[in-house]
């Protein structure tokens, strides 16, 4: 088994460890809740001040001369990088959930002879609601169709219009593949639709290589942008023009400050832009871009595989058969979290919160848990095993105080 002076080894030859100081994070402190909310880096907070200080001194005019207007898609393009994404092809604004409402609506617009959209059973619930609100209102009868994943290639037929998938499932951290999924889905002549919530920051991503036509995704989980942070929105150039935006407003127009009754859209992606954009969150999000810069995916994707690995072994060590460890084992198939089957698992992530090692818990066994290779030591992950087993030999988790849950788990 792996010992913690091995895991120290480690730490010294890892070629992300200096990025630890990028963030700010506590002494003593286990964080693998970055799957949930990434923590707060030290260029976001200089940028955010920074912004406040533009407003401050700026007032209006810093909506010229400190670039705000342009926000969405200055942003939006060094975020492109991190999903092999073209310069001009993802905007920053809304939230996810907002965003994929856009992408879906625009998208059946597109196919108005095919009426079944597909997504995923176990999908994260914003999806399944708003897919079906948005099949609701697509002004013809559309049916939407939640499926087991694995059965895409039966369900596929003439009759689908669209196929929106999350990369990465929300509860186990198995991942799906992203060129061999959209192939398919185009081969019976549908569009695709991905959620990479999951996804961007932890994992390689390439929508170009992948003929992608549609993602969008947040940036508050591996990016680190902060609690309630924009998500982004990729179109595929060639869609671009085409594709129309169901919920347009003025900064989505071609001339905003020519106030023109009727709307003309922005070229390109701008076009998705609806309101003004939330000058201080994306700037937040601008600066936790910085903790990539110089970093390439690889090495992330090298080191997650690596912590995650490390974990399952040491858990299945030190506590056999307490755990049902329910994250794909083959890494083609796991993202950068790990997920544990428990009958008590909320009181054992409450339990471990406690001591200072921060899981979260996912109804209705789940304790999970997020490997974020930019701050994430080795040592971090020896040390969480060892409090978990100590939670689990002192029966920590079965205390009063985890009987009742909180509002956010």
């Amino acid at each position: 088994m792996t010992t913690r002076d091995d895991c120290r080894e480690l730490d010294r030859s890892d070629p992300l460890r200096a990025r630890r100081d990028d963030f700010v994070l506590a002494p003593g402190l286990i964080y693998l809740d970055g799957n949930s909310l990434g923590p707060l880096t030290r260029s976001s907070h200089e940028r955010v001040v920074a912004t406040l200080d533009e407003w401050a001194k700026g007032l209006v005019g810093s909506w010229n001369a400190a670039g705000w207007m342009a926000a969405p898609t200055r942003v939006g393009n060094r975020l492109a990088t991190l999903i092999g994404a073209a310069p001009g092809e993802v905007v920053v604004a809304d939230t996810l959930t907002v965003l994929l409402a856009k992408l879906l609506l625009g998208a059946l617009d597109l196919v108005p002879e095919r009426s079944v959209v597909l997504t995923d059973a176990a999908n994260f619930h914003s999806d399944l609601y708003v897919a079906e609100a948005m099949a609701r209102r697509a002004g013809r009868p559309v049916t939407l169709r939640s499926i087991d994943r694995d059965t895409l290639e039966d369900e596929l037929s003439e009759d689908v219009a669209l196929v929106m998938l999350t990369h990465v499932d929300f509860r186990t951290g198995e991942m799906l593949d992203l060129a061999g999924v959209t192939e398919r889905v185009h081969a019976a002549g549908a569009l695709m639709l991905w959620d990479f919530a999951h996804s961007t920051g932890a994992v390689p991503l390439d929508v170009t290589a992948a003929n992608v036509d549609f993602a969008a995704g947040c940036t508050y989980k591996y990016l680190n942008a902060g609690p309630g942070a924009p998500g982004f929105l990729y179109v595929r150039s060639s869609w671009q023009g085409v594709i129309e935006n169901p919920l347009p407003g003025w900064l989505g127009h071609a001339r905003p400050f020519d106030f023109e009754r009727d709307y003309e859209p922005a070229a390109g992606v701008q076009a998705f832009v609806t309101s003004s954009p939330s000058v201080i969150a994306i700037n937040a999000l601008d600066g936790a871009l910085d903790a990539f810069e110089g970093v390439t995916m690889d090495e992330v994707r090298a080191k997650s595989l690596a912590l995650t690995d490390l974990f399952i072994e040491l858990v299945e060590a030190r506590l056999p058969g307490v755990f049902a460890v329910i994250t794909p084992r083959e890494h083609a198939r796991r993202a950068s979290q790990v997920a544990l089957r428990s009958d008590h698992a909320y009181g054992i992530v409450q339990a471990l919160i406690a001591r200072g090692v921060v899981g979260d818990f996912r109804a209705p066994d789940v304790c999970r848990f997020g490997f974020a290779p930019l701050y994430l030591r080795y040592v971090d992950v020896y040390d969480a095993v060892e409090h978990l087993v100590a939670v689990i030999e002192r029966e920590e988790h079965l205390d009063d105080a985890y009987a009742t849950r909180n509002p956010v788990t």
